[in-house]
């Protein structure tokens, strides 16, 4: 789409920003510059600290990543709210964008990106995985292929909000499996979502990945929590 055609649409149909809900102008991105550069970007320490404290023990997740740190009632809160609840799918395109940046820097060799999957019921009734949005703008940057197909949330959970470590962790077990162990085994896997908190549903997810035979399981969100 064009300048000219942006410009029109953005009169009928204006953009607003999810962090300030300032207007946008046809020439800036889903989240205002103002905004953007106001959330707290993810420093070398405190992804060690996090990827110990999270995924070490377990052995399952080779490596992390995340682009910032996600703080209750800021604005990385409100732009995710935007992507989950909203609709606002180039949101998502735009965060995967901005989530490549720091995974270029990376080390990393992997085959596929999959975004860590909904269960069916609740992508039913929200109707949308908001994790597939920031995939492809992941993909579309890294030159890397993603697939939704791969794996499965069979188990449908209760929130994981107000649960403890230890209670998130048992309340996915077992809650994903992988279609076809074939299509896995020998081939590594970039698992993605929005936010990760404890970590417990990344780990969970990508236990099913090795336990089909992968060869490595990184993984990487938008947000880390507390």
């Amino acid at each position: 789409m064009n300048f000219a055609l942006n410009t029109l649409f953005d009169f009928f149909l204006p953009r607003f920003c999810p962090g300030c809900n300032k207007k946008l102008s046809s020439k800036e991105q889903p989240v205002c510059s103002e905004c953007l550069s106001s959330i707290l970007i993810t420093d070398d320490f405190r992804l060690q600290f996090e990827y110990d404290k999270k995924f070490t023990s377990e052995k399952i997740i080779k490596d992390f990543y995340a682009r910032y740190v996600f703080e209750t009632d800021k604005t990385l809160q409100d732009i995710i709210h935007a992507l989950k609840y909203k609709k606002q799918f180039k949101l998502g395109t735009f965060l995967g964008e901005i989530l490549s940046e720091g995974v270029k820097d990376l080390n990393w060799q992997f085959d596929l990106i999959v975004p860590v999957p909904i269960h069916p019921l609740k992508k039913a009734e929200r109707g949308y995985n908001q994790s597939d949005y920031i995939v492809k703008g992941l993909s579309k940057s890294l030159g890397i292929p993603y697939s939704t197909k791969l794996i499965k949330r069979t188990k449908h959970t209760e929130s994981q909000t107000h649960l403890a470590m230890t209670e998130r962790a048992k309340n996915v077990a077992n809650a994903f499996k992988v279609k076809n162990p074939e299509l896995i085994k020998g081939k590594s896997f970039l698992l993605v979502d929005d936010v990760i908190t404890t970590g417990a549903t990344t780990q969970e997810c990508g236990r099913a990945f090795v336990y089909s035979g992968a060869k490595t399981v990184y993984a990487c969100s938008i947000g880390i929590a507390e």
